[in-house]
């Protein structure tokens, strides 16, 4: 299923995301895989004081837009606390926790390539299961299609079989696929390393996309490792700024 397996890769690449950044000295209510899962699925968070303890919740932004038309209220409806209030984003209510400079997240493009990933292992699946098929027999009556059927069961077994009549050969006819199909599997295959790779580099890990069929140079290895770094810098820069704001 599509919808399965993408939203399966989302959540494995959502825990590995949980060992990019570490946090030191946390507060027992505050849960360093919750902030970060918050932060990544919905690009920020907020973070308050409950009953003198601190707290970080998902909630949703509104209210008249400020000057640089930023929402300027977050509404938090908690169950566990039985807490249900609307919170000044700018004031001394709480602190907003962004995972990025737009506060998007990393769910768009997890489901982007999440989706593409899925949608080629489904092509690639469907492939594998056709190229089986290495030739087609076709029949004209039951009689002569049964003895196609034993003869196969034969190979099967690993048995040989012996064909003694003309009405056979006279009524099985043998059709052969394209002899390129295994490039397309070939091809589905390399999609699917491509796409994966990409997925990684954004996300600021380091995978070989390169698609050469012989040995690479170091320096070939090394071409995107600059791209890894301004997406999880801005991510570090922003996480540095609220927890300096905490502290």
């Amino acid at each position: 299923d599509k919808k399965v397996s993408a939203r399966a890769y989302i959540n494995y690449m959502l825990i590995r995301l949980q060992k990019m950044f570490r946090y030191e000295n946390l507060p027992d209510t505050l849960h360093r895989e919750f902030i970060e899962l918050y932060l990544m699925q919905s690009g920020s968070a907020f973070l308050t004081s409950v009953n003198d303890d601190l707290y970080v919740f998902q909630g949703t932004m509104g209210g008249e837009p400020d000057p640089y038309y930023r929402p300027t209220l977050y509404i938090v409806a908690n169950p566990g606390l039985k807490l249900n209030k609307t919170y000044k984003l700018w004031g001394d209510d709480g602190i907003l926790l962004r995972n990025d400079s737009l506060w998007l997240g990393l769910f768009p493009l997890m489901a982007r390539y999440s989706t593409m990933l899925a949608e080629n292992l489904v092509t690639l699946r469907v492939a594998d299961i056709i190229l089986r098929a290495l030739s087609l027999l076709t029949a004209p009556d039951d009689a002569t299609r049964a003895a196609g059927e034993l003869y196969l069961k034969k190979l099967e077994k690993g048995e040989l079989g012996v064909i003694g009549e003309n009405r056979f050969f006279d009524g099985i006819k043998l059709q052969s696929p394209p002899s390129n199909n295994g490039s397309y599997l070939t091809q589905f295959i390399e999609l699917q390393q491509y796409l994966k790779a990409s997925f990684f580099n954004e996300i600021g890990l380091n995978a070989n996309y390169n698609m050469k069929r012989e040995s690479i140079t170091a320096n070939e290895s090394q071409l995107n490792d600059d791209m890894l770094k301004p997406l999880i810098d801005d991510m570090f820069e922003c996480r540095k700024q609220w927890v300096s704001m905490i502290n």
